[in-house]
């Protein structure tokens, strides 16, 4: 057993969760007992993930979207009271990293998609809040575009979708994971071949078209199971701890 507190400045201080603007309380959302045998990590805070965790004997339990933003938790009714009362009944603790997840230069979303796209000369990109949350670099060679985006659906498991407008064949690449369409102006205005984000939104395509760019659509929840899926193996090395995503394999 590792006391929760330790692993929750661990990880505070690893994310630097202080430095960034976001409408996620990020860090610990609630408590347990205060002591951790197994963390289970997934995307959502959802009552489908924390039930599956705890089907795994977890008692702590990572996501990259909690439960608590902004005044989310004001009134504790209806799904806000299912969720905290199972949280609370099984011992469940709940950490949540959004945008530090997402920005992690080692552990992050994004720098994950990169690697795994084995991109080269890696910079970052995309800012937000006057914070660059993603990354961009270069592919060793050019690919065809039909084969890079056969690629990212591999990478992220999942059917993508796409706004072709750009090179056919291309080499640099932008990624800012999750619903993150509106970075399509940046990368337009970088003349990047190829920006590679979660959703898609209709604005997206008049940005495309305009700035006459690639972009590849993985799903808001595919493109974000990367960050969880570091930390779990993170924690595992520092503390010897029974760690494990869980994949809800969720399609948008």
């Amino acid at each position: 057993m590792t006391p929760l507190k330790t692993i929750v400045g661990f990880l505070d201080n690893e994310l630097k969760i202080k430095n960034y603007q976001d409408a996620s309380h990020n860090g610990l959302q609630v408590e347990n007992s205060g002591r951790v045998r197994k963390i289970c990590c997934g995307v959502d805070g959802s009552l489908q993930f924390f039930e599956e965790a705890r089907k795994r004997g977890a008692d702590m339990l990572i996501c990259h979207h909690g439960i608590s933003w902004g005044d989310s938790l004001k009134r504790i009714a209806e799904l806000n009271y299912g969720r905290l009362a199972f949280l609370i009944k099984n011992d469940m603790a709940l950490y949540a990293c959004h945008i530090p997840l997402d920005a992690h230069p080692r552990h992050g979303n994004n720098i994950q998609i990169c690697k795994a796209l084995k991109l080269r000369r890696i910079r970052k990109f995309g800012a937000y809040h006057g914070v660059e949350i993603g990354f961009a670099g270069e592919l060793p060679q050019p690919v065809a575009y039909a084969d890079f985006k056969r690629r990212v659906a591999s990478i992220v498991g999942n059917t993508i979708r796409s706004m072709d407008f750009g090179r056919r064949m291309v080499k640099t690449v932008a990624v800012v994971s999750g619903g993150a369409a509106a970075e399509i102006a940046e990368a337009g205005q970088k003349d990047v071949d190829v920006y590679v984000t979660g959703e898609s939104q209709l604005f997206a395509y008049n940005l495309a078209q305009e700035y006459r760019i690639n972009a590849v659509f993985g799903g808001h929840y595919a493109t974000e199971k990367f960050g969880v899926i570091a930390l779990a193996k993170l924690l595992k090395r520092k503390f010897g701890l029974k760690t494990e995503f869980v994949d809800l394999k969720i399609p948008f």
